[in-house]
């Protein structure tokens, strides 16, 4: 049998992008189809070194179609879905499939353009594509509009919790206040039920929310995070925030 050489043994991973396990482990969907900020490699990294339990599958978009996703049938059995999108309008089967998953009431996280991912910005789907601009409010109750210039640099700083369960993602990070990577997203105001733990301020502006948990009206758990920057990733907080949401989502 001839042995797959290095490159394409990396392709065959991607797109396989599964970590076996005992089946009765959860399985962690991330959906990852944005080129801004180079989750396709920071993501499947933080899973390599802080996802010790369950299955992982990663699904990307297609290299040919970029709104269309490889391998989106894995979100059918997920019990954490997780997403890093960005302004894609999906074939109607492949979104229908993210919303019924929502509708089971099962645990989302999003980070960083997740605020915008399922539509575009002033333009309609083009025929025989779909979108869900309601998808930030409905499911992260979320309010994002632009972000602040990158020129101005955000301090993150931790903020008093209404519930135990912010409160419980900010476990064990003791390195704030610090700087994000990226620019501040502007999403005031928040749904009702959205409980903040870290907020972002600018210089000249008012503060904004960074990181909240989220009931949404079908019971399910949601988290979100506007950080998501490569150099957040490099970072103490970011990937420890992270590990603290999925523990949450999947065991609190």
């Amino acid at each position: 049998m001839r042995l797959l050489c290095p490159v394409m043994m990396f392709f065959v991973l991607c797109f396989a992008g599964v970590r076996q396990v005992d089946a009765e482990q959860p399985h962690i969907v991330f959906l990852i189809a944005e080129r801004e900020y180079e989750t396709e490699k920071t993501l499947p990294n933080f899973c390599k070194q802080y996802v010790r339990d369950g299955k992982s599958s990663f699904v990307y978009a297609d290299p040919h179609e970029p709104n269309k996703l490889i391998g989106s049938e894995a979100v059918d059995t997920a019990d954490l879905l997780f997403v890093s999108v960005r302004r894609r309008t999906l074939p109607p089967q492949q979104l229908n499939r993210i919303r019924r998953y929502v509708q089971t009431g099962k645990p989302v996280i999003g980070i960083r353009t997740a605020s915008h991912a399922f539509c575009l910005r002033k333009q309609e789907p083009e025929d025989g594509f779909a979108e869900w601009p309601e998808f930030d409010k409905t499911v992260f109750g979320g309010n994002y509009t632009n972000h602040y210039k990158n020129s101005l640099i955000a301090t993150i700083q931790r903020v008093n919790p209404s519930s135990t369960s912010a409160e419980s993602l900010l476990s064990g990070i003791k390195e704030l206040p610090c700087t994000s990577g990226g620019s501040l997203y502007c999403v005031s105001p928040l749904e009702e039920k959205a409980d903040v733990g870290l907020e972002g301020v600018v210089e000249g502006h008012a503060p904004e929310p960074v990181a909240w948990t989220f009931r949404r009206a079908d019971g399910g758990k949601s988290f979100y995070t506007s950080l998501g920057h490569v150099d957040d990733f490099r970072g103490p907080v970011l990937p420890h925030l992270l590990s603290n949401a999925i523990e949450w989502c999947l065991h609190e």
